[in-house]
C-alpha cells in the first residue's frame, strides 16, 4: 500500500518512519513536515539512514489524495485542519487529539477551540474497539497517557469503584513534542522530577474518561497527576481504586483479558513493570495488587511513549484498517537496558 507520514519531523513522525522501514506491505511515499520542506531527514533524525538520501516534502491535501493511507502527527488543533481537503478515500490515522473526544464540551474546557468531531478510537484491546477500527477508514490513535492509564483500568473496570480513580504517571521528555523550550533543555531536567499540568487538567482526563465509560457503561471521575521524568522515552503509570474484591480476584480478571494479546503482558506476582523493558517495542506490562489497609487495588503499568503511546499503536491500527495482522511489523520485546 502506498502510504504517508505527515508531521514527519517529530519524535513520533521519526518512530513511525522507523518501524515503517520494515513494514512488508505499506512502502512510504511521502514524508512531509510543513516546516521543514527541503532538509534532509537524516539531519533531523540521524539514526534513519535508510532514508538518508530522502528529504521531508510539503504538506500538500492534493499529494496527499494521492495516497491509500497516511498518518497525521501533528500538533492538536491541526490535524482538523488538513484533513477536510483529503479525499475521502484516503485512510487515516490521526496521531493528534483533534478527533479522540465524544463531548464538545470536553474539547473546549481542555483544549480550547472549535471541536472537529468524534473518529474510532484506535486502542484495539479494549472490548469491541478492535471490530470498529477493522471496519473503518478513518482512526483516531490515543494519547500516550491515555494508553497506559486506559489498559491498566480496563481488565478490572467492573471490581473497581470507578467514581474515584487516581493516577499518576512520569513520561520521559519526547512526550512534550520537538519545540525548543527551556523546561525540556537536558540541563533541566536531568537529575529532576517536576509535576506538570497540575491539578486535574491535563488534556488526557476526559479522554481516559470515555474510553473507560465506552467499555464499563458506568461513571468516571479520574484524578490523574502526570511528571516529567529525566529520560527520553516511556511512561510508568500507577493507578489506584477503590475495591471490595481479593487481589486473586483482581489478578484472574487480568489474566482473562490479556491472555490472548499479542502487546499486552501480565508479568508474573513480584515482577514489576520497567520502562526500560519496553523500549522500542509495541508492547505494555502490568502488574496488579491489592492495598488491604485502605482497600485499594493498586496497578503499575509500563509503555513507551513513542511506541505503544504512539507510532507503534497507529501502525496496530492501520494494519487492523488495511485488513493486515494487526502485529505485522511491531514488534513485541523492548530493547532493554
Amino acid at each position: 500500500m502506498r502510504i504517508g507520514v505527515i508531521g514527519a519531523s517529530g519524535y513520533a513522525g521519526g518512530e513511525l518512519l522507523r518501524i515503517l522501514a520494515q513494514h512488508p506491505e505499506f512502502k512510504v511515499e511521502l514524508i512531509a513536515a510543513g516546516s521543514n520542506a527541503g532538509e534532509r531527514i537524516t539531519s533531523i533524525h540521524p539514526h534513519l539512514t535508510n532514508y538518508r538520501d530522502q528529504y521531508f516534502e510539503e504538506t500538500n491535501p492534493e499529494t496527499i489524495s494521492g495516497l491509500d493511507l497516511v498518518f497525521v502527527a501533528l500538533p492538536h488543533g491541526e490535524s482538523a485542519k488538513l484533513i477536510p481537503q483529503i479525499l475521502n478515500q484516503v485512510k487515516i490515522v490521526d496521531l493528534g487529539a483533534d478527533f479522540r473526544l465524544t463531548s464538545s464540551q470536553a474539547w473546549e474546557r481542555y483544549y480550547g477551540g472549535t471541536h472537529a468531531g468524534k473518529w474510532v478510537y484506535g486502542l484495539p484491546e479494549l472490548p469491541n474497539f478492535r471490530k470498529l477500527i477493522s471496519s473503518a477508514d478513518r482512526v483516531a490513535s490515543p494519547g500516550c497517557y491515555a494508553t497506559a492509564i486506559s489498559l491498566a483500568i480496563a481488565p478490572i473496570a467492573n471490581l473497581i469503584d470507578l467514581s474515584d480513580v487516581v493516577a499518576v504517571a512520569a513520561s520521559g521528555t519526547t512526550g512534550a513534542g520537538r519545540s525548543g523550550k527551556l523546561s525540556l533543555s537536558a540541563s533541566e531536567v536531568a537529575n529532576s522530577l517536576i509535576s506538570y499540568k497540575f491539578g486535574g487538567v491535563h488534556q488526557h482526563i476526559p479522554e481516559i474518561e470515555e474510553a473507560i465509560i465506552g467499555i464499563a457503561q458506568k461513571k468516571v471521575g479520574l484524578s490523574f497527576t502526570p511528571i516529567l521524568a529525566p529520560m527520553p522515552r516511556g511512561i510508568l503509570a500507577t493507578v489506584t481504586a477503590k475495591t471490595n474484591y481479593s487481589e486473586d480476584d483482581i489478578r484472574k480478571a487480568a489474566e482473562r483479558f490479556t491472555a490472548d494479546e499479542a502487546f499486552l503482558t501480565l508479568l508474573p506476582p513480584g515482577d514489576m513493570p520497567k520502562t526500560a523493558s519496553v523500549t522500542g517495542s509495541n508492547s505494555a506490562h502490568f502488574q496488579y495488587a491489592v492495598d488491604t489497609h485502605t482497600s485499594r487495588v493498586v496497578i503499575s503499568a509500563a509503555i513507551d511513549n513513542l511506541g505503544k503511546g504512539a507510532a507503534g499503536q497507529a501502525i496496530q491500527n492501520a494494519n487492523l484498517m488495511c485488513g493486515f495482522d494487526e502485529a505485522t511489523g511491531l514488534n513485541s520485546v523492548g530493547v532493554g537496558q
